[in-house]
């Protein structure tokens, strides 16, 4: 699938989630979700381009596998928390989407917290 299926897929859902809204309002949620889903899953398989990728970086450069395994975590965590911040607020659940984004925030400064301690400590290194 390409961008354009994917952005046809979504459109195609709303549209439909449009008409459905005067007849059953929760059947156009249900269709809206599961397109997200389709899209979310799509989205997730192209996560393996991005590993590729970021180990060859690793090769080049050698950079600490933590560094790499911690961006990927990043990547992972705001993929998910967007993904169902947006299913929510869509829902009409405004304030649970935007809990979920600040978990979602909030995780990934705790994922980040070996990277900013390391940082640190290189420039301690180059101080002392």
């Amino acid at each position: 699938m390409t961008v354009v299926t994917i952005a046809v897929l979504g459109l195609t859902a709303v549209f439909l989630a449009i008409q459905l809204k005067g007849m059953k309002g929760e059947y156009g949620i249900y269709l809206v979700a599961c397109a997200g889903l389709v899209i979310f899953f799509y989205g997730i398989s192209k996560l393996e381009t991005i590993v590729d990728v970021a180990r060859q970086v690793q090769s080049y450069i050698k950079i600490n596998s933590v560094y790499i395994s911690a961006l990927m975590k990043m990547i992972g965590i705001t993929y998910i928390a967007e993904f169902a911040s947006g299913i929510c607020k869509d829902a009409g659940y405004g304030s649970l989407g935007s809990q979920i984004e600040i978990f979602g925030k909030l995780s990934i400064l705790a994922v980040s917290m070996p990277i900013l301690l390391a940082l640190m400590e290189t420039v301690q290194g180059f101080l002392s």
